[in-house]
């Protein structure tokens, strides 16, 4: 084949180039409005039926006392039925970096319905795992009918991926590159950029066409950045990242307490009748559910300084538990609710602060700064994207390697100081101190 190149004119060699070129785009594009239509009416599907969920358990408090047997439903579900899928976002990331076998499609239908439960009775979780998961799930039956090169199936994940969280949250430049980023922390898979894109944005199309809604947030106060307000910044987002590691580390806390019960479907029944307790001797739903009207509340009204840590006690208890749905919505929560008490000793704006933890935390918790980045752009205006930017990437770096997916790969250290973490204490001390002597 190289020798037959060669001996071609230059001329037919270019002609040929974009031949091929005109062949990537044609294929992945065919992929991506099957992909996309299909994964977009799903999401459009999961956020109308969890508006209802929602509402109705709003409307029905003591419903809540159910929640218990609404977990062992769950546990009992994915105990038997569910092996296979039960690891969810994890899982995904896994059969990226090692393909083993084709995602069951039952992770769909078993992660919708275990999420809706979750949220009808009301555990505290998020909605982006579910729409990860529904989407990697149907994206990877295309390998069942075309034969798929190793790489081609790779880029099929991370179009799932894509599709799912940019249909979920309305954010498709946000959602392309999430699906890039959250593979492998500090690198990108270049490869896949073109498919990410179109399935992100026809997914996004397909949503909103099929009745799915998204929350709209406004900001409004935002000064012009200066050397100071560079600095209030950076401030915010140390806080916003040290916030963001104590959430990934409560996720594996709270996951390794309950997996000490030997009989999983149990956990989610002990975790689900304590928070039914809590809840009702606390008197509010304040913290649980996705918590979107105190996230919108949090961009105009001065809440109350716990609710961030609640919020995410809550939520990491819900899910460490063996509840289902996500982490990324209860992240903005507590980015937002924690921007909201920085006003105290930050003078920005109410908003703009909310607004940069919305992201940020979200940023630190995920390992996904430039998504998160964009994300913050797609939802507050470009105006906002300087302070979105350095919180987002200053959250990153404080929130040391952990994050909330404990099969994210490293494959570039924010900091050789990390290391530490995995018992390379003495040799990254050397290497640090030569490196800056």
């Amino acid at each position: 084949m190289h020798a037959y190149l060669l001996s071609m004119p230059i001329k037919a060699i270019k002609q040929l180039h974009y031949l091929t070129l005109a062949q990537f785009l044609l294929k992945w594009l065919l992929v991506a409005l099957l992909v996309g239509i299909c994964v977009g009416a799903a999401s459009a599907l999961f956020l109308i039926t969890l508006d209802w969920c929602t509402n109705y358990r709003e409307a029905n408090i003591k419903i809540i006392w159910l929640l218990p047997i609404a977990g062992f439903l769950i546990g009992t579900s994915y105990h038997y039925y569910g092996k296979s899928v039960v690891r969810g976002n994890n899982q995904i990331i896994d059969e990226y970096h090692k393909p083993e076998k084709i995602i069951p499609f039952k992770m769909a239908p078993l992660v919708l319905l275990g999420t809706l439960g979750t949220h009808l009775f009301g555990g505290s979780a998020g909605r982006e795992g579910t729409a990860v998961q529904i989407g990697a799930a149907i994206s990877d039956q295309l390998s069942r009918f075309i034969d798929l090169k190793s790489l081609d199936r790779k880029i099929l994940l991370i179009m799932g991926i894509s599709a799912g969280f940019a249909a979920v949250f309305g954010t498709p430049l946000a959602g392309a590159i999430f699906a890039l980023e959250v593979l492998i922390i500090g690198r990108l898979r270049f490869e896949a950029l073109i498919p990410s894109i179109l399935v992100a944005i026809i997914a996004d199309i397909a949503c909103k066409y099929f009745g799915g809604t998204h929350t709209h947030y406004i900001v409004t106060n935002i000064p012009d950045m200066s050397l100071i307000n560079v600095g209030l910044a950076c401030i915010a987002g140390i806080c916003f990242g040290i916030v963001a590691r104590l959430f990934s580390k409560g996720t594996h806390f709270w996951s390794s307490q309950f997996k000490k019960i030997k009989y999983p479907p149990l956990r989610p029944v002990l975790g689900g009748l304590i928070i039914a307790i809590i809840v009702f001797l606390m008197g509010t739903t304040r913290y649980i559910g996705l918590g979107v009207p105190v996230i919108i509340e949090s961009f105009t009204e001065q809440g109350l300084p716990y609710d961030f840590i609640l919020k995410l006690l809550f939520t990491t208890f819900t899910l460490g538990a063996g509840f289902k749905g996500g982490e990324v919505t209860p992240l903005f929560y507590v980015g937002a609710t924690l921007g909201n008490v920085l006003v105290w000793i930050l003078p920005l704006p109410i908003d703009l602060l909310a607004a940069m933890g919305f992201v940020a935390v979200f940023s630190g918790a995920t390992n996904t700064p430039i998504a998160c980045t964009l994300m913050g752009i797609e939802l507050f205006g470009i105006e906002t994207g300087q302070y979105i930017a350095i919180a987002c990437f200053i959250s990153f770096i404080f929130s040391g390697h952990s994050g909330i997916y404990s099969s994210q790969i490293i494959g570039s250290s924010k900091h050789p100081i990390f290391d530490i973490e995995k018992g390379k204490l003495l040799s990254n001390i050397v290497n640090f101190r030569k490196d800056n002597s």
